[in-house]
């Protein structure tokens, strides 16, 4: 992959998204937050009093951000993969393993429950094959692995040109919490 690619790096909040990125960022990689392009293209909603989060507008986001990087390009963020990518990896994360995160973060009880929920149901997944996605995809579990573990075999699939069966093939492949 010589050619500027933009990879998006997504998963249910707290699967460890911003730690990959963050890994990413100290091997020299450009890495962008899907909250600061939000902030930047004025696609970032009010904060909701009941749980701080801010609703990012990723239609309109997906409208305005227009990149052709020159390298290749990580965007961090629980929307990226429906930002205009060049490929996707989808961080994933046991149930139990998320729940504590989430809840040492300090979200409450229902923001937990909703984004355990999601997470053990592949909601990334779902959204990917309902925009009918095509790019390659990599998923790669976060439960109990290092981020410097995470960044190398990242790494080591984009330099092998990010080979996929495709995003519905992949699905069917996808790690399933409840089985």
């Amino acid at each position: 992959m010589d050619t500027g690619r933009i990879i998006a790096v997504t998963g249910t909040p707290g699967c460890g998204k911003t730690t990959l990125c963050e890994a990413l960022k100290q091997a020299g990689y450009a890495v962008e937050s899907v909250a600061d392009l939000a902030r930047r293209y004025d696609c970032l909603g009010d904060e909701d009093p009941t749980d701080g989060a801010a609703p990012v507008d990723v239609h309109k986001l997906a409208e305005a951000w227009q990149e052709e990087p020159e390298a290749v390009l990580f965007v961090d963020g629980h929307l990226a993969h429906l930002l205009d990518v060049d490929a996707v990896v989808i961080l994933r994360c046991t149930p139990a393993v998320l729940e504590k995160r989430l809840a040492e973060r300090g979200y409450d009880e229902a923001k937990v429950k909703a984004n355990v929920e999601w997470e053990m149901l592949g909601g990334t997944w779902s959204e990917m094959l309902e925009f009918e996605l095509e790019v390659p995809v990599l998923e790669l579990d976060a439960s109990e692995v290092e981020s410097a573990v995470l960044c190398s075999e990242l790494l080591e699939w984009i330099e092998s040109d990010a080979p996929s069966d495709g995003v519905e093939a992949s699905a069917t492949e996808a790690i399933d919490w409840l089985a």
